[in-house]
């Protein structure tokens, strides 16, 4: 019955998609995020879910979609760019057959990011795909929830439906992408059109928040709790009544700080004494032989290149002596061949200076038009309403992702690039939706003969 439910479903996105194409794309955006052949125990496990939904919506968009005003944006050229760069450098890796392994599945990231904003011509396909990535991502979230509300979770043993750690099912990565999301679920219980905003349908959406809030308790990151905190401070922005929001925030925390479990507080403390925790001080010092070897290799080793590394970690602590007095403790250890556990380090590293350089830009630039949209109609005529929130939460969740990936390695993760697709979609949009209007010339009085 488990695989018979996966099949009846995906069979039934693709009958609507011959009628609707689109529905093509949104069936590839539910197989990326949740990849259900991995959660299937033999009728779907071994089928190409992702080239079949790829290869029908590319064939969608070619045969049945409008092309009337298409246009590349600069970010899909440079994302263009990026994919030429990755390639190359996976042909010169350090560690070759490593390296294709990783090229497999980011080639495709970057390709669909590029495609995706050519479809997304209009408010109802934007909004459908943001709900589409929503509504996959909480079928992972809302089992963390459930989870971390009846064991309390863990570090490294919340089960997030399968025992698996990577893609959306690894913790700091599903914490981060939780918390990213939190506006554009805000913004669909005001805006959305698709569901009715009724009560039903807020009050699961304020459920799935909750959710989202949950995550980083059940898999104890600290990347989560980091993002818990500027997503806080974002909200802030938006709000009018702004003191009593800080109010309510202080008791929500004050309520909550008590209920929280041991074992999460405890990891979270390690923040402010990361030289005593043996996982930060190992990031830090894959830092600085990343930046070491950069300077040697400025173009980068390609996927997979910290698998060279050997670092040497400088753990300091304090005990207690027989006299109840602190005193500092200095130990050394080594370790080699570990992650970066940054995307900033992982680009870095793999890609070197210039496809670090390439990946931060299209970062920026996503930031920058999001604000350009947000200021062009923060005095919305009549049906204008919804885009400065939705640019808004496009930009939150962006930059709740940008610090989220300063502590994991999550450069490529395709569903940021999904988010990153909706920005271009909805910029473009407004371009060809509202241009502004055209003045005409004022014509000159012709001259009278005397």
């Amino acid at each position: 019955m488990h695989d018979l439910a996966f099949v009846a479903f995906l069979l039934l996105l693709l009958g609507l998609g011959f009628r609707r194409p689109f529905l093509f794309v949104l069936g590839y955006v539910y197989v990326d995020i949740v990849s259900p052949q991995r959660l299937s125990y033999y009728l779907i496990n071994s089928v190409p879910l992702s080239l079949i939904f790829f290869l029908l919506a590319v064939g969608g968009w070619l045969v049945a979609d409008r092309k009337e005003g298409t246009r590349i944006a600069p970010r899909q050229i440079l994302l263009c760019l990026l994919l030429a760069w990755v390639a190359w450098t996976t042909a010169h890796a350090d560690f070759p057959l490593p390296a294709l392994a990783k090229w497999n599945w980011v080639w495709k990231s970057l390709i669909f990011s590029i495609f995706l904003p050519l479809t997304l011509r209009t408010r109802l396909r934007i909004e459908a795909l943001l709900t589409f990535m929503v509504i996959a991502a909480s079928s992972i979230i809302v089992v963390g929830g459930i989870k971390t509300l009846a064991s309390g979770g863990g570090y490294g043993a919340l089960n997030l439906i399968i025992d698996d750690n990577s893609g959306l099912y690894e913790g700091s990565t599903i914490s981060t992408v939780a918390i990213a999301i939190i506006p554009v679920i805000l913004w669909i219980t005001r805006f959305g059109t698709i569901f009715p905003p009724e009560w039903k349908m807020r009050i699961y959406a304020y459920a799935l928040c909750f959710a989202c809030l949950l995550i980083p308790i059940g898999t104890e990151t600290r990347t989560g709790l980091i993002c818990i905190l500027l997503l806080a401070v974002l909200m802030l922005r938006e709000t009018k009544r702004r003191m009593l929001y800080i109010a309510a925030m202080g008791i929500a925390a004050a309520i909550a700080v008590p209920l929280l479990p041991h074992s999460f507080t405890d990891r979270m403390q390690t923040i402010k004494t990361y030289q005593g925790d043996a996982s930060a001080a190992t990031r830090v010092a894959v830092w600085k032989w990343t930046w070491d070897y950069v300077k040697d290799h400025p173009l980068g080793g390609g996927f997979e290149a910290y698998r060279q590394n050997k670092v040497k970690i400088d753990l300091k602590t304090t005990k207690a002596n027989g006299e109840g007095v602190q005193v500092a403790q200095s130990t050394e250890a080594y370790d080699q061949a570990r992650a970066y556990h940054s995307a900033y380090f992982e680009m870095l590293g793999e890609q070197g200076f210039p496809g670090l350089a390439m990946w931060l830009v299209l970062q920026i630039a996503g930031l920058i038009r999001m604000e350009a949209v947000r200021r062009r109609f923060r005095k919305p005529a009549p049906g204008q309403e919804w885009i400065t929130p939705l640019a808004t939460a496009l930009q939150h969740g962006q930059l709740i992702y940008l610090v989220g990936a300063l502590f994991i390695a999550i450069a490529f993760q395709p569903f940021m690039f999904m988010l990153m697709a909706a920005q271009i979609g909805l910029d473009g949009y407004c371009a060809r939706a509202f241009r502004p209007a055209v003045r005409p010339m004022r014509s000159t009085p012709a001259l009278q003969p005397a």
